[in-house]
């Protein structure tokens, strides 16, 4: 058996919404074992990226101003994407999404900010959670390979961890999307 087949993410934690309005941010933290400037180089280079994101970039992120082409997973068109702001390795803003680095206890407490439509909060939340997951493990030199997208939405502990979630920001659990939409 290997490593991708007896992965299974641990419980719904470490994730807050916040509303203002019709607008909704999932904030998801994570602490990981690893050095600030580590974890800044898997979020910024494209080809680690490809390894645990749910997106994939045609360049770096590292630098203020740089328009990027993001393509998410299961979605066929980029989105061009400007890099708002890049003071490595503390904080990263590109399109709707924060992340912030802090060292802490040796490693990195990871905060993400996400704005995501309401009704798919609790989506947004399972996927991030095993998409960190993946990139623990991908920086610890176990890598299990990108779990994203519809990929994602297929693997049975994604049911769990959306309906844990939806209980913890107090929304319904969205309708699991059709066989088509979980294949594209």
């Amino acid at each position: 058996m290997t490593d991708r087949e007896q992965y299974t993410p641990g419980p719904a934690s470490g994730a807050q919404v916040r509303k203002d309005g019709e607008k909704w941010t999932l904030i998801l933290v994570r602490e990981l074992r690893h050095s600030p400037e580590k974890v800044w180089q898997a979020l910024t280079d494209p080809a680690h990226l490809r390894d645990w994101a749910p997106f994939e970039v045609d360049r770096s992120l590292a630098t203020v101003g740089t328009t990027v082409n993001l393509t998410w997973a299961g979605t066929p068109t980029p989105l061009e994407t400007r890099v708002t702001r890049a003071d490595a390795p503390k904080v990263l803003e590109y399109d709707d999404i924060r992340w912030e680095l802090e060292g802490f206890g040796g490693g990195t407490r990871l905060t993400l900010w996400h704005n995501i439509d309401r009704r798919f909060i609790s989506w947004g939340a399972a996927g991030w959670h095993i998409c960190f997951d993946v990139l623990d493990r991908l920086l610890s030199g176990s890598p299990i390979g990108r779990i994203a997208g519809g990929e994602a939405m297929k693997f049975g502990a994604w049911q769990r961890l959306t309906a844990e979630y939806a209980k913890q920001f107090g929304v319904e659990t969205p309708n699991r999307p059709s066989k088509a939409d979980q294949n594209s």
